[in-house]
């Protein structure tokens, strides 16, 4: 299975949850994510990755291991970005 690209990742997220903002970079073996979704509301991080992992399903089981995200809520990304 040919490693997928930031692209494709980016889209496996998008098809799966609902996000206001999503950013994914990578070099086709590691990939960082940044995830901004109403979903993510009231939940504790590790639960904001299992949305994440179970958007991604089957298709990056194997590749999983090496994506590492930065998952927040509308409110906290923008009081994020505010900050800069």
């Amino acid at each position: 299975m040919a490693d997928p690209t930031p692209d494709e990742v980016r889209a496996y997220i998008a098809a799966g949850l609902p996000c206001e903002h999503l950013e994914v970079e990578g070099d086709g073996r590691h990939f960082f994510a940044t995830i901004v979704s109403a979903a993510f509301e009231g939940l504790p991080r590790v639960r904001r990755h299992q949305r994440v992992y179970s958007a991604l399903g089957d298709r990056m089981r194997e590749q999983i291991h090496a994506l590492s995200m930065k998952t927040l809520t509308p409110a906290e990304y923008s009081a994020q970005a505010h900050h800069h």
